[in-house]
């Protein structure tokens, strides 16, 4: 997809580093010299709700927003959400899943059984191409629950979909994470990256 334009889709729930994860990915292609468009929704981001981010960079961007059957990639940090943004992907679009699902709180109060596994199995079904990461796993690895952003970045990199390197986030890393969580996070990329050339593949 080098030298072209690209519509990326991120989409998780509050508290996953959804908006975090865009702003790299944005910060690192127009240090390429694309022209780059973004735009959040956050609302609910304090109560668990579904946060999702649309970026789009290239030539002849004039909008952040793109249209269904419009994303070349989704980036998704929660299986529901995955399945609930799936209208936006191409019909040869990619979709990089975190297969570790988050209970929403109407659902626990409820009692719900929500395991994931239908979305998954929906996903399997539906998406040509789909790479599904085990986050849960994956973060325990990395010794911490708040690395599988960034483990996912580093899965998304290691695709080749998109004109960055990791060492490209990681230069937009130096400039965007505060310094005390920048080794967390720079470890975290890296391991994604290594998961998705050696494990997902």
């Amino acid at each position: 997809m080098n030298n072209s334009s690209c519509n990326i889709l991120l989409c998780g729930v509050g508290g996953q580093g959804t908006v975090l994860t865009s702003k790299l990915i944005a910060a690192s292609v127009m240090e390429k010299g694309y022209n780059v468009m973004s735009a959040e929704t956050i609302g609910m981001a304090q109560k668990g709700g579904s946060v999702f981010s649309f970026l789009r960079y290239g030539k002849g961007i004039y909008s952040p927003m793109f249209g269904k059957k419009q994303a070349d990639i989704i980036i998704a940090f929660e299986p529901a959400e995955a399945v609930r943004m799936i209208p936006y992907l191409k019909e040869d679009g990619t979709v990089i899943v975190n297969s570790s699902p988050i209970i929403p709180v109407t659902a626990a109060l409820k009692g719900s059984d929500y395991s994931g596994d239908e979305m998954i199995s929906f996903l399997r079904e539906n998406v040509k191409n789909l790479i599904i990461l085990d986050g849960e796993n994956a973060c325990r690895k990395a010794g911490s629950p708040r690395a599988l952003n960034m483990i996912m970045l580093g899965v998304a990199v290691s695709t080749g979909l998109f004109d960055i390197t990791s060492a490209d986030i990681i230069s937009a890393m130096k400039r965007i994470v505060k310094p005390q969580f920048f080794e967390m996070n720079e470890k975290a990329v890296a391991m994604g990256y290594e998961i998705g050339t050696s494990e997902l593949k």
